[in-house]
């Protein structure tokens, strides 16, 4: 059975906060996947996401639940549903003195890190609204699911070999929330042409 190495253990106990997590995480160069039905094509445990140096928002986000299970917290992720023409993200939200805040693997400079500071998944979940829109400024975010505790799945799932697309697929078929009436979505302003412009901005280039 593969496991975590001596220096693989002691370099994730010292990640030992979410800031430090997700420093980490924002070491790793960005996972660039060939579009598709499944939009990814690889979804490693933590273990291999690791090893490979590079994670898509998915793999960071078990990586990060995985890291911060070390410390005192559940592996959670959160799915964040977008319209068809967009693409889903998934965060890992953590909880401290009672506030909420998130984990993000990412390549944009929005739908990133957020600080503990909110009183319930919903109101962490609306503050990536604003920023998750398309080129032509349209908005679309549309539900959030469940948490997902990542320990409801089979043990040994943070070492395992092969590609993980049972909690993908448990991601998407989860209860999940409308963010916005129905009846609101035709009132959406788009974003202004500043904003666009800024939400181009990425960290690593394909």
């Amino acid at each position: 059975m593969t496991s975590f190495t001596k220096k693989e253990k002691i370099l994730l106990k010292k990640l030992n906060t979410p800031a430090k997590a997700q420093d980490f995480l924002n070491s790793l160069k960005f996972n660039f996947e060939k579009d598709g039905k499944r939009n990814i094509h690889t979804c490693r445990s933590p273990l291999f996401t690791l090893r490979a140096g590079k994670a898509h928002c998915l793999e960071g986000a078990m990586l990060g639940a995985y890291i911060l299970s070390l410390h005192g917290f559940p592996p959670l992720l959160l799915h964040l549903k977008t319209t068809k023409d967009d693409y889903d993200h998934v965060v890992t939200p953590f909880k401290i003195d009672g506030l909420w805040g998130a984990l993000s693997k990412t390549n944009h400079a929005v739908l990133r890190y957020r600080e503990p500071i909110y009183k319930n998944a919903r109101e962490l979940v609306m503050s990536y609204f604003h920023e998750y829109f398309l080129d032509n400024g349209r908005k679309t975010l549309r539900q959030y699911s469940k948490l997902v505790n990542l320990n409801t799945f089979e043990k040994g799932w943070e070492t395992h070999r092969q590609d993980l697309w049972g909690i993908d697929e448990e991601l998407d078929k989860i209860k999940h929330y409308d963010i916005i009436p129905k009846k609101a979505l035709k009132n959406l302003r788009k974003v202004d042409k500043v904003e666009i412009i800024a939400g181009k901005v990425v960290e690593y280039k394909k």
